[in-house]
């Protein structure tokens, strides 16, 4: 099954200053947003493995979508993460079905590695419904100055029967850093974690 797209949104939030500092250079974050049809929206169903295909199908597209936005190669992506929100007729599994099983590695193949999981959030919601997507280093999970979210919205999205669905890179970490931890110097991208 492929999904049945009504709409894809891109974000683009660029940071210049921050606490009346410059912040040179500016910190930027891209997201990417599926409005997708939800084939099993309003019934239960055991095998979502459908929706599991989907994931996969939008991972590429979403991270390729948002990578294209920063206006970098796939590699030079620092941080990621995913959400998805279900409309009122959908499930939460049917969320998790997206995100979890198979989305990821087509993400990863985007950005050339991602040894760290990649943080994820879903809901339900109604019509403008706020997806807070967390973001992490992509390949050292301790790595603080990363640790971040990026909040997207669209008016007319999710309806009941959709779900929305959405992948973040960043080209840096939050703007003027300095809670100490692992520096992205340090990164050795091995085991996840550092």
């Amino acid at each position: 099954m492929k999904a049945v797209i009504r709409k894809i949104v891109t974000v683009v939030e660029e940071t210049r200053q921050e606490g009346g500092r410059d912040v040179n250079p500016p910190t930027r974050r891209a997201a990417a947003i599926a409005v997708i049809e939800n084939p099993f929206a309003g019934r239960y169903v055991e095998d979502l493995s459908p929706l599991i295909e989907i994931g996969e199908e939008l991972g590429g597209l979403l991270a390729e979508r948002a990578v294209a936005a920063l206006g970098i190669e796939g590699p030079r992506a620092q941080s990621y993460g995913k959400a998805a929100a279900v409309g009122e007729n959908g499930e939460l599994e049917h969320a998790a079905a997206l995100l979890h099983p198979k989305m990821g590695a087509p993400v990863r193949k985007v950005l050339g590695k991602g040894a760290a999981l990649i943080p994820s959030s879903k809901k339900r919601g109604g019509l403008g419904a706020v997806l807070d997507i967390p973001l992490g280093h992509k390949d050292a999970a301790f790595v603080r100055s990363h640790f971040d979210g990026m909040e997207v919205q669209i008016n007319d999205a999710p309806r009941a029967n959709e779900i929305m669905v959405a992948v973040a890179v960043t080209d840096s970490g939050r703007p003027l850093p300095r809670v100490g931890g692992l520096t992205v110097a340090e990164v050795k991208g091995d085991d996840g974690l550092r």
